[in-house]
């Protein structure tokens, strides 16, 4: 028994054909980058439009630094980042490309999914790669000299000018006096940025006056810290055995840097004063000066520590704590001490969670201290002067309320540093950027413009999909799936591709491969003038018959072939083939009637006397202009209720039933459908065409995403049969931007047209162009990048003629213009 599959049917089918298909495509690519299933996750502004539905559209996010396990203070702000942009939105997800330094390893979590060796130069080309094909939309780089290769960690230039995506840097290290080196360094990252992120209000008055960086490249990002109750020490106290102490604290990787013998020496006087305190040390050495030189920094304090006699009144904690358990030192700390020697250091975290958590703070005055202490926050007091820091912690010891007083102004000031605040400000960030990032890279391609230049077609892919058979429908990253087998919807439009190329071009490639499908689609007609759809790789159909559209994308191919069939034997066969549909020709789904238009209208382009298939024709073009005319209202001028795939082709069987019979009727049907599928998808100087993702209903709202190349490669189609209908400019600059989407001129500034390849990716997704490469996209660019061709020539034909028109005495002229007007009837 044969089944018979409805034009609305196909239409759902469709749908869910696509929708699985894309779902697939993302399943393959969170495989392919070992990424977890988390929750989905500038100044200057994107239009109002562009930044609402950037609002509501999933973000990626590549985040490159150092990661825990790693010991390293970068990479607990690198893992607390990723934490709070993911749960900040749900529209946003990550993936982390972490910096390791060998001979060390580390047993990453599964979110850290690339991993780049300090000084392995191509370890940065690879993952620049790695990046451009994971579907990430931005990337955000942790920047800090000593965790990248090279002089003055230049190595991760490398991996910034080989990316395809915008960059967003945080900049851990911004020095006031910099050596050349470093600041060359610094420059170059900056300048291969899209933003930068700072810590310190004061870095972007050094990134301007010592390294002339603009300042509107530059946002202000507080450093995250944890959200925690404003609590008494004395809660955590007995934790540690220190109850009833005064407990003093600094903390985080020891170094030279951190100045801890400042603090011994002051210590004597503030335990004369008050017996009661104790100086609590905690954190392991870094592991880089451990590397280098051992424990000799800790050794020597705890030799400093006997020396002063102060072994009751210090305690070193000689590990590296989890984030609970810092905040439970942090919590039971009565006075937090900075004592760095470093003026330079614009940023210091462990600074910054002891303010967020509300601590009484005294420091040294470097960089980041003197802005985050400001205001009543904390205490300065001079690098190297003992006597002043034992002064100032007596002073607050002995002075409960101005203690207070400091703790709650450091409390209130740290609530816009909590991590969700920044999480919220970093993915306010990313999503302006990706919008700016887009708006230029549109702006500045290499567009057809004036004079409609066509960049090269090529047959390469479709070759690449061919084999004896026929051709195949997927391609995963581009290579051929032959789990999807073939198609005679592919095969009818490829051979309508290559006929349209071979004429162009005489390119005996095209004419192989229009043998190839023409031969596919005599094995797939069935004996009632019907076609089977699906074969699979076992060259056996697995349907009984195909829809309307099948029918109607065969005939079409076969249509071009009785028409532009360059062989006597190829012509006779398509019309065996095609005179056998006429009688299947019931259709009742405007884009199968569409389809078939378009075949009639070439037949008769060769057989202009064919009463049979101009009859059948004129029958078609009435149907579906009725379709039209009980739908159509003042606010929706189309062919049904729904905007979904090939939307234009109805529109321009219109147009070319016009041409085919001259009823006005269809003109003005034609064009008026037309102009209001430009008005729904075509707006702000680019198209952006109903997606595949929800489609778009009369009265609802349209689906972003993901737009589609047969959208593109039709719309050119049907505006090029419109521009030689009426010579409307209009309709030729909306043939030159559709076509141009696919290189580019879209939402995401991106380019779905291989100029290597001749691939097409099958869709514009909220992360990009897929990264599949299918038939029904190669086909469908294919399609506009030849209606631009034809165009081309049409321009070329008609400036030749005024030319010549130009050039003759005024009689010769206008008989000239006399006949082209005789001919032209």
């Amino acid at each position: 028994m044969k089944v018979k599959v409805t034009g609305d049917q196909r239409a759902t089918n469709s749908a869910e054909k696509e929708a699985e298909r894309a779902r697939l495509a993302r399943e393959r690519l969170e495989e392919s980058a070992n990424t977890p299933s988390l929750a989905l996750q500038r100044r200057g502004r994107a239009p109002a439009s562009t930044e609402k539905e950037l609002g509501e559209r999933p973000l990626k996010v590549c985040l490159i630094g150092t990661y825990p396990p790693r010991e390293c203070g970068i990479g607990t702000f690198t893992r607390d980042l990723r934490e709070s942009i993911c749960q900040t939105s749900d529209n946003v997800e990550s993936f982390v490309i972490a910096m390791t330094n060998p001979p060390n390893s580390y047993k990453y979590p599964p979110e850290v999914v690339f991993e780049i060796r300090q000084n392995q130069l191509n370890d940065y080309r690879l993952a620049a790669e790695y990046i451009n094909f994971s579907g990430a939309n931005i990337v955000c780089v942790q920047h800090e000299f000593g965790i990248f290769g090279g002089p003055e960690g230049r190595y991760i230039l490398e991996l910034l000018k080989n990316l395809n995506k915008p960059v967003v840097t945080t900049l851990h290290t911004v020095l006031s006096e910099p050596l050349p080196g470093y600041r060359v360094s610094l420059i170059r990252v900056a300048n291969a940025s899209d933003r930068l992120v700072v810590l310190n209000s004061r870095a972007i008055r050094l990134l301007r006056d010592v390294y002339g960086i603009s300042e509107e490249k530059v946002a202000l990002i507080h450093h995250g810290v944890p959200d925690v109750p404003f609590v008494d020490p004395n809660y955590y106290k007995d934790k540690f055995g220190v109850e009833g102490r005064f407990v003093l604290l600094t903390f985080g990787l020891l170094s030279r840097n951190k100045g801890i013998e400042m603090m011994l020496d002051a210590l004597p006087e503030i335990v004369q004063a008050h017996p009661e305190v104790v100086y609590i040390v905690l954190g392991a050495t870094h592991p880089e000066v451990k590397r280098r030189d051992g424990e000799e920094y800790r050794l020597m304090l705890k030799r400093r520590v006997r020396e002063l006699g102060l072994e009751d009144y210090v305690i070193f904690y000689d590990r590296y704590v989890d984030d609970d358990e810092l905040r439970e030192f942090l919590g039971a700390c009565d006075i937090y001490v900075t004592p760095y020697q470093s003026r330079d250091q614009i940023v210091s975290g462990t600074l910054a969670y002891a303010v967020g958590m509300g601590k009484a703070v005294v420091s040294t005055p470097y960089l980041y201290a003197e802005e985050l202490l400001a205001n009543g926050r904390g205490k300065l007091v001079p690098f190297g002067d003992s006597k002043a820091l034992a002064r100032t912690i007596i002073r607050l010891i002995e002075n409960e309320a101005m203690r207070h007083q400091m703790r709650k102004r450091a409390y209130k000031f740290g609530r816009q540093m909590t991590w969700p605040e920044v999480g919220r400000a970093y993915i306010e960030l990313f999503r302006q950027t990706v919008a700016e990032y887009q708006g230029r890279a549109t702006a500045t391609l290499p567009l057809l413009r004036a004079s409609l230049d066509v960049p090269e077609i090529k047959l390469d892919h479709l070759v690449r999909l061919t084999d004896d058979t026929g051709l195949i429908q997927h391609a995963t990253y581009g290579i051929p799936d032959r789990r999807f087998g073939y198609s005679t919807d592919d095969a009818g439009r490829a051979l309508v591709v290559t006929l349209m190329h071979y004429r162009n071009f005489e390119d005996p490639t095209a004419l192989k491969l229009a043998t190839t499908y023409l031969s596919f689609l005599q094995l797939a007609q069935c004996p009632d003038g019907r076609f089977h759809n699906f074969m699979n790789y076992a060259r056996r159909f697995t349907d009984e018959v195909g829809s309307e559209d099948t029918l109607g994308r065969a005939l079409w191919g076969v249509g071009m072939a009785v028409s532009l069939g360059p062989t006597e034997g190829m012509r006779a066969l398509a019309r065996e083939m095609f005179e056998r549909s006429l009688e299947a020709l019931d259709m009742q789904h405007p884009r199968a009637i569409g389809y078939a238009i378009c075949g009639l209208h070439a037949f008769l382009q060769r057989y202009d006397g064919a009463a049979l298939v101009r009859r059948k024709l004129d029958e078609l073009a009435c149907r579906l202009a009725s379709i039209y005319e009980s739908a159509r209202a003042d606010d929706w001028r189309w062919f049904g209720d729904e905007l979904t795939y090939a939307n234009a082709k109805p529109a321009q069987a219109m147009l070319l039933a016009y041409q085919a019979t001259g009823e006005e009727r269809f003109l003005r049907i034609g064009l008026e459908s037309l102009d209001f599928l430009l008005e729904q998808t075509y707006s702000g100087g680019q198209f952006d065409f109903v997606g595949n993702q929800g489609w778009y209903r009369r009265g609802g709202e349209r689906a972003t995403f993901g737009q589609q190349p047969i959208e593109a490669g039709y719309t050119a189609e049907a505006c090029a049969v419109a521009y030689e209908i009426t010579e409307r400019s209009y309709y030729l600059e909306m043939a030159r931007a559709a076509v141009e989407w696919l290189l580019g001129r879209n939402r995401l500034g991106a380019r779905l047209y291989d100029l290597v390849t001749g691939a097409c990716s099958d869709g514009l997704d909220p992360q990009g162009p897929s990264l599949n490469q299918g038939a029904e996209s190669v086909i469908c660019c294919l399609l506009g990048l030849l209606a631009a061709a034809r165009l081309r020539e049409k321009k070329l034909e008609i400036a030749a003629a005024a030319s010549v028109s130009a050039a003759l005495p005024a009689p010769l002229e206008a008989a000239a213009t006399s006949d082209r007007s005789e001919s032209s009837d």
